[in-house]
């Protein structure tokens, strides 16, 4: 490999990551960046968010876009409307994260922004909760991402430059009923995030948390089970791209989708006993 450094530790976990086609940091983007921003992955792209923020990096031009999905005709149908890259794969798999970062610096020399937007739900009591899905929501929602972050970052921090996004939940914020595991795994990502940013501080890689709420997007056909409240609507998944471009551009630590979420966020955390109280009676 022609890219350095190397992260720490043996590659020894095999996974497959296949491919079909051919400079954000930790400070605010200039004006000047915009002919060439550099090399930007977004995971879970194949639909919803990812796709959002892809055709988002897209739009505003400069970017050397590389996508990874688990859909792969959906993925491939993507990227060849921008020009980017294709990597489908499952990065739950073993060893799939060291080979994605391979791949990309192998590509493209460089990586310059990571949105990780991969997801997965399950809804329903927590006791009728498949064994199955439990390890695979947090093996989607939270670890792929950490091992991803994880053999990505060291080329960032010696770059001296790079920006993180993560796509989190308002779940992760509050505890959502019906949803243990995913609120578990989200609000893990979420001090994921914190902790990170701190350790990062000075080496000019930022870490930004974008957390929205109810998002119009496959994901509770997948999760089997719909969205069935009528207040908040969900959102569209633009509009999260739109949060994460923004992030992007001004180096915000943490957004929320809509702003006013942030609110209960607040609530629960200077007033727990009044938001739990809250909670039990209007869900």
């Amino acid at each position: 490999m022609s890219h350095a450094p190397p992260p720490a530790g043996p590659s020894n976990r095999p996974g497959p990551v296949t491919t079909s086609a051919p400079e954000a940091g930790a400070a605010p983007l200039s004006a000047g960046d915009r002919a060439g921003r550099g090399t930007a992955l977004v995971t879970g792209a194949s639909s919803g968010i990812g796709a959002a923020v892809a055709r988002r990096l897209a739009d505003e031009g400069g970017w050397r876009l590389v996508l990874n999905g688990r859909d792969a005709t959906r993925l491939e149908q993507l990227a060849a409307r921008f020009d980017a890259l294709a990597a489908p794969a499952d990065l739950t798999r073993p060893g799939a994260d060291r080979l994605l970062t391979d791949l990309v610096l192998d590509h493209t020399g460089r990586l310059d922004l990571l949105v990780a937007s991969a997801g997965v739900g399950w809804a329903g009591d927590f006791t009728a909760m498949p064994p199955a899905r439990i390890d695979e929501i947090v093996g989607v929602d939270l670890l792929a991402t950490l091992h991803l972050v994880r053999a990505l970052l060291p080329h960032m921090v010696a770059a001296g430059s790079g920006h993180i996004v993560l796509i989190g939940s308002v779940a992760g914020s509050v505890g959502v009923r019906g949803e243990a595991v995913y609120s578990a795994a989200k609000a893990a990502l979420a001090a994921f995030a914190d902790a990170l940013r701190y350790e990062l501080r000075r080496t000019g890689v930022g870490v930004t948390h974008v957390i929205p709420g109810a998002v119009d997007t496959p994901f509770f056909e997948r999760r089997g089970a719909p969205y069935t409240r009528t207040w908040p609507r969900p959102v569209p998944a633009e509009r999260v791209a739109d949060a994460v471009w923004s992030a992007v551009q001004h180096g915000k630590d943490e957004v929320y989708v809509p702003g006013w979420l942030r609110c209960p966020a607040r609530v629960r955390g200077v007033a727990p006993g009044l938001y739990r109280w809250l909670a039990a009676r209007l869900g």
